[in-house]
């Protein structure tokens, strides 16, 4: 890492602690939907255990605990920004403090889009594939070696509509784990694209049934958060998720954060030359547990 000595050392400073420090900010949309792991290896395999047994009057009755596991190995990431030393020389106000401190917005915005692009990507291969071996969106769910070994459906293809919703709503509170239990999850949040806010808030929000003149009672009303939108879903795509529980649909597993490792000067470019500040990250976005998300529509 090269350090050029007319660098001001507010902007070394800066560049090297500017993602610590910057103005809090409400959490980015993803988090309702994926879950922030931390990653300690290059590869690793996420564990975890199936449904706890239910009790028996029977002592000597021994159940096991299902075992599932997912590999995962996170991705490089970059951002470099230059500042020209002209520019370095002419700040009268600090505001070049700015352009560190926003480093992290670059990596935020960055999750974001991916974890609602993998989301809209779960009814296939491009994004791999969830802990049972099944696309994560899919009408045959099963996990390996579960006692209950029925297949489920997670996949619809049905229009944003509140009479379809509630084909959707009523089919995910029938999810069963691997023991065959009903998973009692609460579903609580509706994914869609911008374009089907109306309908979707309708839906989620409006204590009358928004489809009828009858003015009956809308059931899914005050059982809903507010809509979530993203424009990296398909136009028609809409997802139902249980956003609550202890762990999330989706998961972003994070091997490094945001942190400086090039700091560099070349004077051959105009403007007095261009100090280039390098971020690398390493992260991941992955499919958990498919019984907390259903899809409605692709």
């Amino acid at each position: 890492m090269a350090i050029r000595g007319n660098l001001p050392k507010h902007l070394e400073v800066a560049a090297r602690t500017g993602v610590l420090i910057a103005p809090e900010r409400p959490a980015a949309g993803w988090r309702q939907v994926a879950m922030d792991v931390n990653l300690t290896t290059k590869r690793t395999t996420l564990v975890d255990l199936g449904g706890i047994p239910l009790p028996t009057k029977n002592p000597q009755v021994v159940q096991d605990i299902l075992e599932k596991g997912l590999n995962v190995e996170p991705e490089d990431f970059y951002v470099s920004v230059s500042i020209s030393q002209n520019a370095i020389d002419d700040d009268q106000t600090g505001t070049l403090l700015t352009r560190f401190r926003n480093i992290q917005a670059g990596f935020d915005k960055h999750i974001n889009k991916l974890v609602f692009q993998t989301l809209n990507g779960g009814d296939g291969t491009a994004f791999g594939l969830a802990y049972d071996g099944q696309e994560f969106f899919d009408s045959d769910h099963a996990d390996p070696g579960a006692d209950y070994a029925t297949a489920q459906d997670n996949e619809f293809n049905l229009a944003l509509s509140l009479d379809n919703f509630e084909t959707v709503y009523t089919a995910a509170q029938l999810f069963r784990n691997d023991k065959g239990d009903y998973t009692n999850y609460i579903y609580d949040l509706l994914v869609c694209h911008p374009s089907q806010l109306r309908v979707a808030t309708n839906i989620a929000g409006n204590p009358a049934a928004y489809d009828t003149g009858n003015r009956e009672e809308n059931p899914y009303s005050g059982r809903m958060k507010p809509v979530l939108t993203a424009p990296e879903l398909d136009t028609t795509a809409w997802y139902l998720l249980a956003s609550s529980e202890a762990a999330k649909p989706l998961f972003v597993g994070m091997r490094k954060r945001p942190e400086l490792i090039g700091l560099d000067f070349d004077p051959q470019t105009e403007d007095g030359g261009k100090h280039v500040f390098t971020y690398h990250a390493r992260y991941v976005v992955g499919f958990g547990d498919w019984r907390l998300a259903i899809q409605g529509n692709s």
